[in-house]
């Protein structure tokens, strides 16, 4: 690890490497982690100078961490990082300062919002700034007031569906007004002076009756592609509406153009089953519809079906703190209103394990795992058609001690040397293979040719089968020579 951030800083300065000298102003150190948190983490070394990275050190470790830990209590709100830590490079003292990917707020120093922007701490503009924020979770897209709405833009039919799903009586004594349950929802919210009731995006997405009129992209556009790349021959629908809508239209289009295919059950019984696990597939769409960022005016998810894998792609970064590697395990949405209404809905599990539940259902069909990467503007998960790679793992050899080892010189009335004799006393005590470099181990005094030559003898003399050729050749029993007589 070491040689490898030594390999870095000769490499250069970048978004996430930096570096200065143990005296650096607290105010240039804190500028630097305040753009990493802002970013994609990184990692500030602290005892190196100049645009080459010229090693120097530090000469009071402990005061160097001190300055550092000083630093990222000056930044609002205060920056929690590993404790850094004074660690030897090359014939140096230096202090390695990192900084987690996935930060969960967005942080100032002296009211100025830092990011990193290739080796420079810049300040970000308000829109940037404003999409970072709600990336992390700092603001909350789904709950303002969708502009120039009002209550005639719900459907209301749909609104009094969802009710009757939730047990909510506008009668009695416990009744309680369609306006009231969206209000607590967060789908309905008020002026800042307490006046009119206005839709929120997220009431629009839901229960809205034109929502692609009020924000642009909150669509799905699922293709089916003849191939396995883009091209010419596919087919193509924009699925529209609300949430609800758009999900029940593409699992429709799932059904419609997902391959099918016939296996054999456990029992031997003759079975249809998608390419995919359907549930799978589907479930990718839910969480791209609950987790997306609506922010982001024009950009729709896609859902891209080919011949030997299938995208979902949606606007938006990994929200708060969820990153690519603990996204099996961190619970976190972008949208809670929307997610607890698809919850109520029956359309997704509210505690979140819809990921944990498609590796399950890709291992049961005996298919790869889902693929999950960042891409430069959003998320995308592939799921592939062709089966799991199996990986055999060998059985573990049985040793066997040469030194130990009573000899007699014949193996099936042939005669042997006692290095023959211990690769096949090696094979006939449940080692079903022996190759060059087993028999060395067991021989080590002995040069490796005449170990070749031994075990190629006993080829000739019909005792052993080779395998393979070269590096990956192996030795087994010939299966047509009798065991050694006792």
């Amino acid at each position: 690890m070491i040689d490898d951030l030594w390999g870095a800083i000769k490499t250069g300065r970048g978004a996430q490497l930096d570096w200065v000298s143990e005296n650096a102003p607290l105010d240039s150190i804190a500028a630097i982690l305040t753009a990493m948190a802002n970013a994609r983490g990184g990692t500030l070394v602290i005892g190196v100078l100049g645009p080459n990275g010229t090693l120097v050190g530090v000469r009071d470790s402990d005061n160097a961490v001190d300055r550092v830990l000083q630093a990222a209590l000056s930044i609002e709100p205060q920056l929690i990082i590993p404790l850094p830590r004074p660690t030897q490079l090359r014939d140096r003292i230096v202090v390695i300062v990192h900084v987690p990917a996935g930060l969960p707020h967005v942080y100032a120093l002296d009211g100025r919002y830092l990011f990193r922007h290739g080796t420079e701490n810049l300040a970000l503009r308000p829109r940037e700034l404003r999409r970072l924020m709600i990336e992390r979770g700092e603001v909350s897209f789904e709950t303002e007031i969708a502009p120039d709405t009002t209550l005639d833009d719900l459907d209301w039919d749909k609104v009094k569906a969802y009710a009757q799903m939730m047990g909510a009586s506008s009668s009695g004594s416990h009744a309680i007004t369609h306006e009231t349950l969206l209000l607590k929802r967060g789908c309905l919210t008020r002026e800042v002076d307490g006046g009119k009731l206005h839709p929120t995006y997220a009431g629009i997405l839901l229960f809205g009756k034109d929502p692609q009129a009020v924000i642009r992209g909150a669509t799905i556009t699922a293709v089916r592609f003849a191939g396995s790349t883009m091209g010419d021959k596919f087919t193509r629908v924009d699925l529209n509406g609300t949430l609800p809508d758009q999900i029940r239209k593409a699992e429709t289009f799932l059904i419609d153009t997902l391959r099918k295919g016939v296996h054999l059950g456990k029992s031997m019984e003759r079975a249809e089953q998608f390419e995919y696990p359907l549930e799978a597939a589907r479930e990718l769409i839910v969480n791209a519809v609950a987790h997306r960022d609506y922010s982001i005016a024009g950009d729709e998810i896609r859902l891209f079906i080919f011949g030997d894998h299938m995208e979902v792609t949606s606007p938006g970064k990994l929200p708060g703190p969820v990153t690519i590697n603990n996204i099996k395990d961190e619970r976190f949405s972008r949208n809670p209103v929307i997610v607890q209404v698809l919850s109520d809905m029956r359309f997704i599990e509210r505690l979140g394990y819809g990921v944990d539940r498609v590796y399950d259902l890709m291992h049961a069909q005996q298919l790869q795992p889902p693929r999950f990467e960042e891409t430069s503007g959003g998320f995308r998960v592939t799921l592939y058609n062709h089966p799991e790679p199996v990986v055999i793992t060998p059985p573990t050899p049985i040793p066997i001690n040469a030194n130990t080892l009573q000899y007699t010189g014949v193996f099936n009335d042939v005669i042997v040397n006692p290095r023959q004799e211990v690769a096949l006393t090696y094979l006939t005590n449940g080692n079903h293979r022996i190759t060059n470099s087993d028999l060395q181990s067991m021989c080590p005094d002995v040069h490796a040719e005449t170990i070749r030559r031994d075990l190629a003898d006993l080829v000739t003399k019909k005792l052993l089968k080779k395998i393979g050729e070269k590096r990956g050749s192996y030795y087994i029993l010939n299966p047509h020579a009798a065991k050694p007589k006792a």
